[in-house]
């Protein structure tokens, strides 16, 4: 898929098919956020990946929608150290961003989700002393499959609930 219509046609997907998520699929999730670029080269991150079913429930309960969690085939945890640099989060983000694009390359949902739990959260995902989740990412083939050929870049834009261009972007 062209990398411009990966990024405008991505959408959160909330509602999954009850479809598991290949190794192979994940793998590519992984490796694209495993090499997202980070200050300095720091490559702060950790994931924790998870496609048990008792496990997902449990993650379920430390968001503030368990539901995303409840229906998705897989979660990914991008954990941080508590004493990372300020930067850390920016690359985090980066990560999750390139993991969820990869996910909607191979035709996977995903939808970033904030905690109400981290401490619970870390404790499910069996963290490692001094590493805390930044952010869980919820995964699956979506529920209604959307295509994102179905129409051209430029309209994908153009449906998107987004500020104007010219509210965003101020050219010097």
């Amino acid at each position: 898929m062209d990398a411009f219509l990966a990024i405008v046609s991505r959408r959160e997907i909330r509602d999954y098919a009850e479809r598991p998520v290949p190794a192979e699929v994940q793998r590519r999730m992984l490796e694209a956020g495993r090499v997202a670029g980070s200050s300095r080269n720091r490559q702060p991150w950790r994931f924790v990946a998870t496609d048990d079913r008792e496990r997902l429930d449990a993650l379920a309960e430390t968001v503030f929608e368990p539901a995303n969690l409840r229906g998705c085939a897989l979660a990914i945890a991008v954990a941080l150290p508590a004493d990372a640099r300020p930067t850390a989060s920016f690359d985090a983000g980066r990560a999750a961003q390139n993991i969820m694009l990869a996910a909607w390359s191979e035709g996977v949902g995903s939808c970033p989700n904030g905690m109400t739990d981290r401490e619970r959260a870390a404790a499910v995902l069996e963290l490692a002393d001094g590493l805390a989740p930044m952010i869980l990412l919820s995964l699956g083939y979506p529920a209604r499959p959307r295509d994102p050929a179905a129409r051209p870049a430029q309209e994908w834009v153009e449906r998107a609930d987004r500020l104007p261009y010219d509210e965003v972007v101020r050219r010097l």
